[in-house]
Order: structure tokens, then sequence, then C-alpha cells
């Protein structure tokens, strides 16, 4: 298709927004200035302009308020316990198999892994950040590294093969024109290498920083956490202590274990995962504050439970605030938000991303490395609007269309994949579902993609090199 003013634009800030993350610098900036010149571009309309910076704002709020909600509820169910004081008492098993932060990295890539492999990262991130990242942080690992693996194993690892619930490979294997088994097999065994190249290399990042258990530091950084902040213990029944450090991690292995049977029972299709899964598991965390605050005091709860949620909002947002309008403009580069956003009614929304990828597929030379790696980078943009799923499509056809004697059209769409989900699925973009594990962690979203960058895009690197030579 032909390229516009509006789309040029859109292509420079994009340029610009990654060269400030380069630098270290704050993108809300470039982006709200962005989404306000490509608007106006684009309509030939300065009240189109003003109109758009709002609608962007607002339509990246409503994307990602479901995961600002689930932090909320899960912050205000920490605070509740800590009332109780069960808090300290819920982590104290799994301080058993945590003797170090060394260990406590290894189980939370093994934890993560396997939980988001199943129920996608969704579920998984309030999982882990209310039972295990405590744990970690108080046997010494740094709060930073735990927000790292959490999310290099679920939103990167995990997602990017999307091996069990096969929505990923399904997307990319129909648009290439191959089975879907195939690219499920060679995407596992990719995810796998960039994974563990990634971890490692974090690990060697923080290494350093991993302090000795009985640190006194570790209490400091527990403190970082939501819900771990100093708190007002008024004395209560100590069966109600032990009943809430038992009662809340039964329930969410309860909830695990529902959605493992309606995974398994009700086959490909069926199951709670996803944002379903995170819609359970932010229900039974509402039922549980409201039985915590009730155990805290029959009449004291009628207001307690409001100041815990309102503590929730104000943490997540507080947190998270930043990321809405870096969202908004990379939403307005997809066509499912871009229509939306400029007000265009029934019209054909533009792609500005989308066909910015599309217009350089030609430009790419017929070399199996060059064909590897231009996919690779391709699938990287389409991931830059914090989806990692929507550009799938694109890179599979164009994997069918560039494929050639050398590259098989399966290893081109896992490769493509790769670049899509790593990016986008919750790694180095701070406005996708990154914002979860970096709320849970108490951490700057945007600090997190900028720590993950270098040691994932080097495994991207790796995985393709090792593609081309096995495949």
């Amino acid at each position: 298709m032909e390229l516009t003013m509006s789309h040029w634009l859109y292509a420079i800030v994009t340029l610009v927004v990654i060269l400030t993350m380069v630098f270290r610098k704050g993108v809300v900036l470039p982006t709200l200035l962005g989404t306000f010149l490509v608007a106006w571009i684009y309509k030939g309309s300065i009240i189109t302009g003003f109109t758009a910076v709002f609608n962007a704002n607002l339509t990246a709020a409503k994307e990602l308020f479901s995961i600002f909600l689930i932090i909320t509820f899960m912050v205000a169910l920490l605070h509740a316990l800590k009332d109780l004081g069960a808090d300290q008492q819920m982590i104290a098993p799994v301080q058993k198999i945590m003797t170090n932060g060394h260990v406590a990295f290894l189980v939370l890539v093994g934890i993560t892994f396997v939980i988001s492999l199943f129920f996608w990262p969704t579920p998984a991130v309030p999982l882990i950040g209310a039972l295990l990242i405590p744990a970690a942080v108080r046997v010494g690992l740094p709060v930073m590294g735990a927000a790292m693996v959490v999310a290099l194993a679920g939103q990167g690892m995990a997602l990017a093969s999307d091996y069990v619930i096969q929505v990923a490979p399904t997307l990319s294997a129909s648009a290439a024109g191959v089975e879907t088994a195939a690219v499920a097999d060679k995407a596992l065994i990719l995810s796998l290498i960039t994974g563990a190249f990634a971890i490692g290399l974090a690990y060697l990042m923080i290494r350093q920083q991993i302090r000795k258990p009985n640190d006194p530091k570790n209490l400091e950084a527990l403190k970082q956490l939501p819900g771990q902040e100093d708190a007002e213990v008024v004395s209560t029944s100590e069966k109600w202590k032990k009943f809430f450090a038992v009662l809340v991690p039964l329930a969410m292995l309860g909830v695990m274990i529902f959605m493992v049977y309606t995974k398994f029972e009700g086959g490909r299709s069926g199951g709670f995962e996803g944002g379903d899964g995170a819609a359970l598991i932010g229900g039974v965390a509402v039922i549980l504050l409201a039985f915590a605050s009730l155990a805290f005091g029959k009449v004291k709860a009628l207001d307690r439970i409001s100041e815990h949620i309102v503590s929730g909002f104000v943490f997540a947002f507080k947190a998270m605030g930043p990321v809405i309008p870096i969202a908004g403009f990379f939403f307005l580069g997809s066509s499912d938000f871009s229509g939306s956003i400029l007000s265009l009614g029934e019209a054909t929304p533009p792609a500005f991303l989308f066909d910015l990828v599309a217009a350089g597929q030609n430009a790419i030379p017929e070399s199996a490395v060059l064909t590897a790696f231009g996919i690779l980078v391709i699938g990287i943009i389409t991931g830059l609007d914090g989806s990692g799923f929507s550009g799938l499509p694109l890179t599979g056809s164009l994997s069918g269309a560039l494929a050639n004697g050398g590259l098989d059209p399966s290893t081109l769409a896992a490769i493509g994949q790769m670049g899509s989900i790593w990016t986008g699925g919750g790694t180095i973009v701070a406005w996708s579902s990154l914002v979860a594990v970096a709320g849970f962690c108490g951490v700057s979203a945007i600090d997190l993609a900028r720590k993950n960058f270098i040691p994932v895009i080097l495994g991207l690197i790796v995985s393709t090199l090792i593609a081309l030579w096995i495949w």
C-alpha cells in the first residue's frame, strides 16, 4: 500500500521512543506529542489531534484496566493478611525451600514457567506475586531480579511457545499455510533456547546483588513489595492468623486445580486461561479480602476493607499510570484501536504500524540469514503494540511468502512468533502485561523493560542463529 505522511510521522515517533528508552529517559512526553501529531496530520484537523490524545489514553486505560484491577485486589488482600499477621506465617513453608537468593531464583523460574505454560502468565503473576516473590526477596533475591525472572520465564519463555494452549502456533501456522504441530514444536525449542540464554544472562546481571538470607537489607527490600509495608497490626486471635495463612494458599491451589481440570476436561478450546483465569483469581481474592477484613473485626471491617481497596488502587495507578499514554500511542498504530481513537465511525481504520512493516517486506533480500532476521525484526516491531499475538498473522503470512528452498515456512513462522511475543507478550515493552509483573514487585515497568532488553534481544539472536543451523 502507499504510505502517507502520517505513516512516516508514526515511524519517526516510534524511532524517537525507542532511542529515548535506549538512553534511559522517560517516553511519556514523546508518545503524547506523537499521538497528537499523527492524528492531526492523518485527519488534517487539529481538533482531531486534541481528541485523539484523550481517546488514546482512554482506550489504553480500558485495555489495561483488568491488570490494574487484579493488582488492586491482590494488594488489598495482602494488606488485610498483614493486619492479621498471617502474611509472614503464610510464606514460612516456602522459605524452607528457598534457602537463599540463588535457589529462590531457580524456584521462581521453574514455577513461573510451568504455571504460565498451562494458563498463560496473566493468572500466574498474582499467584506468584502473592506467595513466592515475598519469600524470594526475604532470602536475598533483589526485587528487580525477581521481577526479571518472572517476566522472562512467564511472559517470555512460556507464552512465546504457547505449547499447551496453542493459540499462538495456530495463528502463525494458519497464516503460513503449514501444520500447527510443526510451528508449535519449533517454537517450543526456540523459546526454551531464548529463555535459557536470557534468564542465564539476567542471573549474571544480578548475581552480585543477591544478599545473604540473614542480611537486614532483605527486610528493607521486602517493604518495597505491595502489601508488605509497615501496617498497624491489631491483636487478633491466633487461630485466625493460622486459619488465613492456610486458607489463602489452599484457595489459590484450588483455583489452579480447577483450571487444570477445566483445561483437560474441555480440550483445547475449554478451560479457564488468560483473562478468564485472571478474573477467577481476582474474584477469589475479593472474597478472601472480605473474610479477612471480617476476621480483623466485624465493625472495623466496614471501613477497613475500603481503606485496603483504596490503597490497592493508589498503588496500581501510581506505579503503572505512566504506561497508559505510552500504550495509547502504540494502540494508535493498530487498526483494532485506531478507528475509535481517531473517531472514524464506520470508515476503514488505518494500521500505521502494520502498514509500515508490510511496506518494508520487499526490502528483505533473498538470503536465508537475512530473511530469518528480517522476519525476527518484523516480529519485534509488530510486538511494539504490547499484544504479542496481533502480529502473528502478519509474520506467518510473510513466512509463507518469503520461504525458499533453504528455509521452511514453519521455521520462519516460529522465528517471527518469537520476535512478536517475546516483545509484546510482556518482557521488553512497558505498556504490555509487563505492568502486572512490575506492579506485584513494586518496581517501575519502564525500568524493568530496560533491564530485560539486552538479555531478550541477545537471546532472540542466539535462537535465530540456532534455528538456521539445525533447520
